[in-house]
């Protein structure tokens, strides 16, 4: 199972809009990358004049930031705690993914894969988006309007059923649909079914040779999942405590210029392009106006450099200066910790330096707050069901 990477910088700001990727680089003299030991070749992220790593370059961040609180915080976490059954649930569906047809004379079943052909009908009119032939479905998917996967069950390879069915009322997927009756008639082309979890299944479909050794790396896999869920909300909910304690007095005047251009860019690059359009076609296309359009992108820009502010307010109030050298030491740090293998497969995933720097050193400010925070974490069973005890960290 490959991990995601988890942006708090897209959570912060332009969610969505900023989420490709992108390789744009902040234009730099060459006496400034004189004054770094790394040499660009080396690496790619900017330096302030004194060839330190910063989260927003300025001289006073006291002049745009009023930190808050930010030691000693207190939060409660959801901890998830990986059991047997988590892992039999999880192979349950991988092998109900890989479903193989089967040669025995039995109708389809719950969790079976038909492979189908159809056809609906409204008015007896075959209608647009109503039919296809070789289609796979999951029975119990959920994946069509009630009743359709149901009305397979029991049946038979081969076999042709009608099925007289009613569109939801409301119906997002085509609201013309709404409330209307339709006929599906479906013709059943082959029925699969989950194999069964074997050695031999488990060699030819895994790099693991047994069973057991198959089960343990999923355990392992869904552990460090969960533990990273988990340290990634704490680190996003200590962090949003010194948010809502601090205050900007103030955006400085070129980094906000630098982040809007970072903000225009993006959205260029992921929707306006695209469609062969420029930013204010794209603005126009979604009936935006050019005021609407300009308020919407200084609110993400201002999100995304909040972010950077009170991360540097930190940094600063801690007497933390950053060199090239321990950047790439916490970017090799965040990648592992985030399941990449090294720094280099994380760049690769995610080429838009600026949010990568951005998550980076928001990471290395949030460890700062765990130093002293108090966690106090429930298990996630407990939660849901108002048993066990809540513990602290």
């Amino acid at each position: 199972m490959k991990k995601k990477l988890i942006m708090a910088l897209l959570a912060l700001s332009i969610a969505v809009m900023a989420a490709g990727c992108g390789d744009k680089k902040s234009d730099k003299s060459k006496d400034d990358d004189k004054k770094t030991e790394t040499s660009a070749e080396d690496t790619a992220v900017d330096t302030n004049s004194k060839g330190k790593v910063v989260a927003v370059d300025v001289d006073d961040i006291s002049k745009y930031v009023k930190l808050g609180d930010y030691k000693n915080l207190e939060v409660t976490e959801t901890k998830t705690e990986i059991t047997d059954a988590d892992v039999e649930d999880y192979i349950s569906q991988q092998l109900t993914y890989k479903a193989e047809e089967i040669t025995e004379d039995r109708p389809v079943q719950e969790n079976d894969t038909v492979n189908i052909d159809y056809t609906g009908y409204l008015d007896g009119e075959a209608f647009d988006g109503g039919s296809a032939t070789d289609s796979d479905l999951l029975i119990g998917s959920n994946s069509f309007i009630d009743g359709f996967e149901s009305g397979l069950i029991g049946k038979s390879k081969g076999e042709e059923v009608t099925l007289d069915l009613t569109f939801p009322d409301p119906y997002s997927n085509n609201p013309d649909l709404a409330g209307k009756p339709v006929q599906f008639k479906v013709k059943i082309n082959a029925i699969k079914a989950a194999p069964e979890l074997t050695d031999e299944w488990v060699k030819n479909n895994t790099d693991k040779q047994t069973v057991d050794e198959y089960k343990e790396e999923i355990k392992n896999s869904l552990k460090e999942n969960a533990d990273l869920n988990y340290m990634s909300q704490l680190k996003s909910d200590l962090f949003q405590k010194v948010v809502e304690s601090s205050e900007i007095t103030e955006y400085p005047e070129k980094p906000m210029s630098e982040t809007m251009d970072y903000v225009k860019n993006k959205i260029q690059e992921q929707y306006a392009s695209p469609s062969g359009m420029t930013l204010e076609e794209y603005w126009e296309s979604q009936s935006i106006s050019t005021e609407q359009a300009e308020e919407t992108m200084t609110q993400m820009a201002q999100n995304i450099l909040q972010q950077s502010l009170i991360v540097q307010a930190i940094f600063d109030a801690e007497k933390v200066e950053i060199s090239v050298e321990d950047y790439e030491a916490e970017l090799e740090k965040f990648a592992k910790d985030y399941g990449f293998k090294d720094a280099e497969a994380l760049k690769s995933a995610y080429s838009d330096e600026t949010m990568v720097k951005a998550n980076v050193l928001w990471s290395k400010s949030c460890e700062i707050l765990q130093e002293t925070a108090k966690v106090t974490y429930v298990p996630a069973d407990a939660q849901n069901t108002g048993d066990g005890d809540a513990k602290t960290e």
